[in-house]
């Protein structure tokens, strides 16, 4: 069989899987906080000028021949995948309980089932308890959870909940307007971004997640508003249609390699007369 048609092939895969991920965005592009995922497909030029300093034989060789015309039958195919954490459109929504983060690379601390996670979702609420959760339900962790634990937490008295920018929450005292300080958001700046891994309802794993330290200062928080996600739907839509054409390019070189090639092989090259 034709190396063509394997080569075809790996790029048709490489496409399939570039959908799978623009699918992926278009499916969260309402999703609150969350961020679009990207794939890097490498192909000869971009692999050649990476290696070409450093290639396995001597130019000018059988050797070095041989691995130029092995490494020009590969196809493209993906060989990185990353996020992109830029900020997302901020919405207002005027709901005591929303908090958005205005700037890149902060995120909420929460506590799930599985261990301590980061989210950019701010879309919080009160559970029966009177704790701050999120949507699911996992309690949103204060700033000195790590050396005293505990949870963010409001009476049935707070009925006023306000918050500065750095995230210092205030409720007002029983039968007054008058407040007092209540807990602070965690509020966590990861060194290493690109060690974030998505586990699913929009939170993130850090592998180093306990020796994060809350930001004082943050400047960051905003009451009342959600950061909508950063996917940007027409962009996705025109990748969407773009990746379709290319599959059916491949499929075109496919049946070119198996039909066309082949049925010139049998019935010309192989032919007596």
């Amino acid at each position: 069989m034709q190396a063509g048609y394997y080569s075809a092939a790996s790029g048709m895969v490489a496409q399939f899987n570039r959908l799978d991920n623009i699918a992926n965005n278009l499916a969260n592009v309402n999703t609150n906080g969350f961020k679009e995922d990207d794939l890097v497909i490498g192909d000869f030029t971009r692999l050649y000028k990476e290696s070409r300093d450093e290639l396995s034989n001597a130019n000018q060789t059988k050797e070095a021949a041989k691995f130029l015309n092995r490494t020009l039958t590969k196809a493209p195919q993906v060989v990185d995948a990353y996020t992109d954490y830029s900020l997302g459109s901020m919405q207002r929504t005027d709901n005591t309980f929303d908090f958005a983060l205005s700037k890149e690379g902060l995120f909420f601390l929460v506590k799930t089932p599985s261990g301590i996670r980061l989210t950019r979702d701010g879309s919080f609420t009160k559970d029966d308890e009177g704790n701050l959760v999120t949507n699911e339900g996992y309690p949103v962790l204060p700033n000195d959870y790590f050396s005293a634990g505990g949870k963010i937490n409001f009476n049935q008295g707070d009925t006023i909940v306000e918050v500065d920018k750095n995230g210092q929450l205030y409720t007002n005292l029983p039968n007054s307007t008058s407040q007092v300080k209540n807990s602070k958001f965690f509020i966590a700046n990861p060194d290493n971004l690109s060690s974030l891994k998505k586990v699913g309802d929009n939170l993130y794993e850090y592998p180093s997640v306990s020796q994060l330290k809350s930001l004082d200062k943050s400047a960051a928080i905003r009451q009342g508003f959600i950061e909508k996600s950063n996917v940007n739907a027409v962009k996705m839509m025109t990748q969407m249609i773009e990746t379709n054409r290319l599959v059916g390019m491949y499929q075109k070189v496919m049946d070119a390699q198996m039909n066309d090639m082949n049925n010139d092989a049998i019935n010309k090259i192989a032919s007596t007369k």
